[in-house]
């Protein structure tokens, strides 16, 4: 089965040599050429020591963009990102006057707003790493329980220690 013009056979058989192509993209080249030559998928697979599918896919990537296609694709980053850096950014933007009034954020408040903002519920532990992100200091709990009874504390205080 070819499907490639001359011109795209020799510029196939050009890029295996190139210094900065990465292995996997030549390995994709090499199926392609290999197709070109007459080779089944099947064929291929055996030789190359891949899956079927991984010899469709690359000879798919060829048929829709060529050897700019062939290229893999990069890894690292943010793959499971609810929101880019600066829509971040612009959240903590209307906490920030809050905290840096010296009042307390409330992390609840925050989590609301944020789950808002990317449209579905997310745990506790993704708002705590959104502040270390972008370099929140450290979280404190409140300095006491908002329920407290200062006579009871007293008391106790007074009573507990006295050695018998």
């Amino acid at each position: 089965m070819v499907k490639c013009t001359k011109r795209e056979i020799r510029q196939l058989k050009t890029a295996l040599h190139w210094k900065h192509v990465e292995d996997k993209q030549r390995e994709r080249i090499r199926m392609v050429l290999l197709r070109e030559n007459g080779m089944t998928q099947e064929a291929i697979a055996e030789a190359m020591a891949v899956s079927l599918s991984t010899v469709n896919r690359a000879h798919m990537a060829y048929d829709h963009g060529g050897i700019a296609a062939l290229k893999p694709k990069p890894s690292g980053g943010r793959q499971h990102e609810n929101m880019t850096l600066a829509a971040e950014k612009e959240l903590l933007a209307r906490f920030a006057n809050a905290a840096g009034a010296g009042e307390m954020l409330n992390i609840h408040d925050l989590k609301r707003a944020y789950e808002q903002a990317i449209g579905h519920r997310t745990s506790n532990s993704t708002v705590y790493d959104l502040l270390r992100r972008h370099g929140w200091r450290k979280l404190m709990p409140r300095p006491f329980h908002p329920k407290r009874d200062v006579e009871a504390q007293n008391a106790f205080k007074k009573t507990a220690f006295h050695a018998r």
